[in-house]
């Protein structure tokens, strides 16, 4: 068997049944993590504090690591870092379900190929109930592809990663950018020589909701990304045509309805 840890940030404003659930689809792989490293990023309420203790009570593999104020997801994951063992580590969010095989076919892909240091996957976005499907976010799969891929969207589906933590941390490991602290890991870290890839099928239930869209919209995400954009180009990762090109379409992108927003999502940007 080969050893990972699968690393988990959790805050406050996290549902309780849909962090047991995302729990749940770990516990029942088909190949199970050396250890769950969970970051409690600041003071959680009285029911999550509850089922958190529930499962590490329950699994020896399960460790929490609590933080005493909300620290935000690039530093909390930051912090988790630190306690994970292992070299291989799959990201999982709270609120996600995994395939009951994503572990073990992400395992086999990253001991049959060292040479890759980040994998993710396909996933499926639902809304209420996991079979209830209204899209998948597919991504290209070679890291010739990837590279130029992310020059203009994410190449990475984070909550379906599993990487190689000494090529995370050469790359300076995650960094406090709300919103984009794993696109922008993803950038350094190809920039800094690594190879990613996605495997070709979906390994996950994302959750989403007519709120999420929302949460994309509006002139402070417009400018947030924009300022990311920015990062990218000071970097050398894009240049002046592709930043133009990118600040245009997701400046409008942002600014337009949410119902917009939803349909050009669902229909053009995934499948």
């Amino acid at each position: 068997m080969t050893n990972f840890s699968v690393l988990i940030s959790l805050y406050y404003k996290e549902n309780p049944l849909f962090f047991s659930q995302a729990i749940d689809s770990i516990v029942i792989q088909s190949l199970q993590p050396t250890e769950v490293i969970i970051v409690k990023d600041g003071p959680l309420t009285e029911k999550l504090d509850k089922i958190l203790l529930y499962y590490i009570n329950k699994y020896p593999n399960f460790r929490c690591i609590s933080l005493s104020t909300n620290q935000g997801l690039g530093k909390a994951l930051n912090e988790g870092l630190k306690y994970c063992n292992y070299d291989l580590i799959a990201r999982m969010d709270t609120d996600d379900i995994a395939k009951p095989d994503r572990f073990e076919k992400q395992v086999k892909f990253m001991v049959e190929h060292p040479n890759i240091d980040a994998c993710s996957a396909w996933i499926d976005e639902f809304i209420g109930d996991k079979n209830n499907i209204i899209s998948q976010r597919t991504l290209p799969e070679t890291p010739e592809e990837l590279y130029l891929f992310g020059k203009s969207r994410n190449p990475l589906n984070h909550p379906c990663v599993m990487f190689r933590k000494k090529a995370v941390l050469a790359a300076g490991g995650y960094q406090h950018f709300p919103l984009f602290e794993d696109y922008y890991l993803w950038v350094r870290m190809l920039m800094n020589g690594s190879q990613i890839y996605n495997l070709q099928e979906s390994l996950l239930y994302f959750r989403s909701s007519a709120e999420m869209f929302k949460r994309r919209g509006g002139f402070k995400y417009a400018l947030t990304e924009m300022k990311f954009q920015k990062v990218l180009y000071g970097i050398g990762y894009i240049n002046l045509t592709q930043l133009i090109k990118n600040c245009t379409t997701r400046f409008i992108a942002r600014i337009i309805p949410n119902k917009l927003r939803e349909i050009l999502y669902k229909r053009i940007l995934h499948k």
